[in-house]
């Protein structure tokens, strides 16, 4: 059986803070506002994962309430979230994604994204796409104010 989820985040952006995406800190001078470390990108995957495998969201699991997920790394919410879907009997075929964001420009850094990415999930970076989009300069992510991320997932039961 084979199961798709979709997974959307969107974090402000603040100056002083660190920007991480795709497990990987970006060289900016905004960060994003969170309660982890704000990897919208991880975020969107981990929403996506979870809802193909009908298991509530990222909010359910790792709430922004709860202390112990204070200024985590979101890898390791990532690493968490392919652990539940896969004790449900599930492994990842691929994922899709989309980052939304108008500055700074993140293509220099996709093939570095997609390898953290796959070593977290434990699976090969060519079935991790991730695409690099700005808004050409509309809404909040055009102005700067906030980064957002879409990501799509398939996975198949084992």
């Amino acid at each position: 059986m084979i199961r798709i989820g979709n997974g959307y985040d969107v974090h402000r952006l603040n100056d002083g803070l660190d920007l991480w995406i795709g497990g990987i800190k970006i060289d900016c001078s905004k960060g994003a506002v969170a309660h982890s470390d704000g990897d919208t990108l991880i975020h969107a995957i981990c929403d996506a994962l979870l809802g193909a495998a009908a298991m509530k969201d990222i909010g359910h699991h790792f709430p922004d309430s709860d202390m112990r997920y204070k200024n985590i790394d979101s890898k390791i919410i990532l690493r968490k979230t392919v652990d539940l879907i896969a004790g449900k009997g599930y492994s990842i075929v691929n994922i899709d994604s989309i980052v939304c964001l108008q500055q700074p420009k993140i293509n220099s850094y996709i093939d570095e994204m997609q390898k953290c990415l796959a070593k977290v999930m434990n699976i090969d970076a060519d079935r991790i796409s991730i695409k690099a989009t700005t808004t050409e300069k509309l809404g909040f992510e055009g102005r700067g104010e906030g980064i957002a991320a879409y990501a799509v997932a398939l996975i198949e039961k084992l």
